[in-house]
């Protein structure tokens, strides 16, 4: 979190970043994290249509080769995800895409997870001028310290210095 000050004793939280608030091989541990419940797994895992009894049929799970309900990766990935905006990505211009998920160890109801990331990158965009593009590789981990999955991400962000920035 940053805070601009707008007045004497004013100030406005900031999230997010400009390009120039970017250079590669910073690390940013985010938080909070977030521990999943039956309930965000069953939900969202029905919502998205995945209908594989792993993720929601406990008596299934018991049977199955982990001994008990997953969590549906695809919730994985969004949590994770989602832990890095506030503090990469809260003022993006555009989410350009994911690259190179790897999902390392399975996440079970319970579990708490966290996200950390590394600027591996960054470019002024050739399409978009007073833009940048900042890739980033995010990894996930319980709060055991097992890795539950890594992802590279880029999004692009506005240039504070070019002449059409606010």
């Amino acid at each position: 979190m940053t805070l601009r000050q707008v007045g004497d004793d004013e100030f406005v939280e900031e999230h997010g970043g400009d390009y120039e608030d970017f250079e590669p091989g910073m690390v940013i541990r985010h938080w909070p994290g977030r521990t999943l419940t039956e309930t965000d797994n069953t939900w969202l895992t029905l919502l998205t249509m995945n209908q594989h009894p792993l993720h929601f049929d406990r008596a299934y799970g018991e049977g199955a080769e982990y001994g008990r309900i997953l969590v549906n990766s695809g919730i994985t990935l969004c949590l994770v995800g989602g832990m890095t905006v506030q503090a990469l990505s809260a003022r993006a211009v555009a989410n350009l895409g994911w690259d190179r998920v790897r999902l390392k160890d399975p996440v079970y109801v319970g579990d708490t997870l966290y996200a950390t990331s590394r600027i591996l990158g960054k470019r002024l965009s050739n399409s978009r001028p007073g833009n940048g593009i900042i890739t980033v590789e995010t990894t996930g981990t319980k709060s055991t310290g097992e890795t539950v999955i890594v992802f590279e991400r880029s999004f692009m962000v506005r240039c504070r210095t070019h002449p059409d920035a606010s």
